[in-house]
Formats: structure tokens, sequence, C-alpha cells
């Protein structure tokens, strides 16, 4: 069925759930796409089945092959949380741990633009949440989802959904990343037949599948017209949970979050504020992404009282506090290597 023009994952899933099983619902299928309102459809299925079973074989020869497991939405295995979707995925290919689809997930997504501090949250974040208990997914995108990845890494395990075919890395810049969930013991899923090349239609049906998983989505950062606001929409259709980082009411990367938050999402400042409403004992494990971090000296905690959280250049620095430019050179230096600011292009942002 995944090879018949017109059949669309909605008839897929539609046809199966009402005839009981896929061999079932690919009869069905050839009934209803050789009707007159879908004739053209029907004469391709009619006439290439024996095209279609051999590449339906080879798509699960490669399957084989290459150590990926097959779901379809009739599995025993297939991720529960998933199947309470309108339309959920006919089939999943994975690569990796296959059971960590039905383990608690939280999906941490935002900019692929990020800022420091918005990268450092969702390493932060993910590190803790997984510490915690919980899976970490995400898109594998540039920005805060490969952030999320990596800081689950450092202590759990995560899940990243693909917008194309099991065997295409996008972005190619992430072939190491890809390789490192995989190495660790998590998992790459993706919707889409092998060889699937990223295109843009097929990021949102992603989307949807990384908030169908997770019992709650968490937005570091977005503008206006992110695609992350579009899988926070997707989990409030779900049913699931929405949080959102504040950060400055100066900086484009906050727009999209402060929107989620004037509708609804929750605010959050800590993996213990994530851990806490999605319950049970995960919220008394889960740590402070605050705490751990060495104290500035007093001219360091004047320095971070003058910044505020909005960028500064040296200038607006020397102004607040009248500290020289070595003094203020020397400090700055100091916090940075702390992890507490940022500095790019004679502008530093406050981390913490």
């Amino acid at each position: 069925m995944a090879f018949l023009d017109g059949c669309s994952p909605a008839d897929s899933v539609r046809l199966c759930r009402s005839a009981g099983s896929f061999v079932e619902a690919a009869a069905q299928a050839e009934d209803y796409f050789s009707s007159d309102s879908a004739s053209q459809s029907g004469q391709f299925f009619r006439n290439n089945r024996a095209e279609r079973e051999n590449r339906a074989e080879q798509v699960l020869d490669w399957c084989r092959h290459n150590q990926v497991t097959c779901l379809n939405l009739l599995d025993p295995d297939y991720p529960p949380l998933l199947l309470e979707l309108s339309v959920p995925p006919p089939l999943l290919f994975i690569r990796g741990d296959a059971q960590l689809l039905s383990m608690p997930q939280i999906a941490i997504v935002g900019s692929r633009n990020a800022s420091p501090g918005g990268l450092g949250n969702a390493r932060a974040f993910a590190a803790a949440l997984a510490a915690s208990g919980f899976v970490i997914t995400s898109g594998l995108a540039l920005g805060i989802d490969g952030a999320a990845h990596d800081g689950a890494l450092q202590t759990g395990k995560t899940i990243a959904v693909l917008g194309t075919g099991l065997d295409v890395i996008y972005p190619r810049r992430h072939d190491d990343l890809y390789r490192r969930i995989i190495s660790q013991g998590g998992a790459v899923v993706s919707e889409f037949l092998p060889e699937t090349p990223p295109f843009a239609g097929n990021f949102p049906r992603r989307n949807r599948i990384i908030s169908g998983l997770s019992l709650g989505i968490l937005v570091v950062e977005a503008a206006l017209k992110s695609g992350s606001l579009i899988t926070a929409r997707y989990g409030l259709e779900q049913g699931r949970e929405v949080f959102a980082i504040p950060g400055s009411i100066h900086s484009a990367f906050s727009k999209g979050t402060h929107q989620l938050l004037k509708q609804g999402a929750t605010l959050v400042e800590s993996a213990a504020d994530i851990a806490e409403q999605l319950g049970g004992l995960l919220a008394s494990m889960a740590p402070d992404v605050k705490t751990g971090q060495p104290p500035p000296t007093e001219a360091g905690q004047v320095l971070l009282e003058a910044m505020g959280f909005d960028p500064v250049d040296m200038d607006m620095l020397v102004q607040r506090t009248a500290m020289s430019v070595n003094t203020l050179t020397q400090e700055l230096l100091l916090l940075e290597l702390e992890g507490a600011i940022a500095v790019g292009q004679g502008i530093y942002q406050r981390l913490r």
C-alpha cells in the first residue's frame, strides 16, 4: 500500500483499522482504488502488483541488512501514544532500540538559528530530564534539536525523528550525532521509505510524530514562524502538555515562546518544573538545571546584575558598572569560562 499512488497514510490507516490486517486492507484498497472515483490509481494498483510487491520485498531486505525494525500500526510493539493520533503513521522504520518508543518521553524543540543561551538551555534541560528517566525526543535539526540530543546523550537516551528516509541523514553535518545516538543506545525513527529526500512537506509530518510520542513538549526558543510552534500546536491537539522557557522581550527567538505562554503553555525555569507536572517519582529525581554551577566572584556578581538578561556591549557595561575596561575584560573572561555568559561579535549575553 505504501507504493500505491493515491493511497494516503489516512487511507491506509482507515482501511487497516476497518479490515483488521494489512493483507485484507490491501485487498480493500484494490477495490476502492479501482472504483470510478479513483480509476487511475486503481489501474496502477492492479497492473503493477508484481512490481509493488517486488519493491516492498526490497525494502524489507534493506531493513534486514541494516538492522532496521519495521513496525506497522497493528504490531503489538507499536508505540501506544502514537495510536492515539487520528492518523498515526502506518509504518515506522527504526534504527537502534525500538523499545524506547514506548518509554516516557519529553520532546525538546526550538529554533535552528538558536542563541548561545538557547543552546545551553536545551543541553542542560535535556541532560537533567534524561538523567531523571525521560527519553528525550527531537528532530535532529540544527540548533535546539541537535543541542537537545547532545545533552541527552550525556546522561541518558534520545530519539531522533527524521523527515527523510533512515538512510538520508539531514542535515549532513549531523552525521556524527546520528551515529552517536544509535551507538549509545538511542533510536532514529522515520515513517518514510528508504531514500526519501528532505522534502519540505515531510517535516510537519515528522513534527506530529515528535509530539505524538511524547508526554510533553518543551519549546526552548522559537521565532513567530518557527516550525517548533507547529510541533507545539500538534501537541495541544493531541492533549500533550506544552512547556516554554521565557526569554528576553527584545529577542526574536523569544517571540514564539512568549506567544505560547500567552496561549496557556506552562512557563518553566528548571527541569524539575517539567518533571513535577508530568508526575510520579521522576519529579523527585530530576536535577535542577540551575544547580552545580560555581559561584561568581563578588565583582562578577555585580557585573551579572548589571548585565541583566538582554544582550549588551562593552560601552554599556562601562556605564552601568563604572569598572575599567581592563577589569571588565578580566571578569567577563572568568564568567565566560564558568558558562555564566556567552560572547559573540562584541555582544555579551547572560545565561544564568
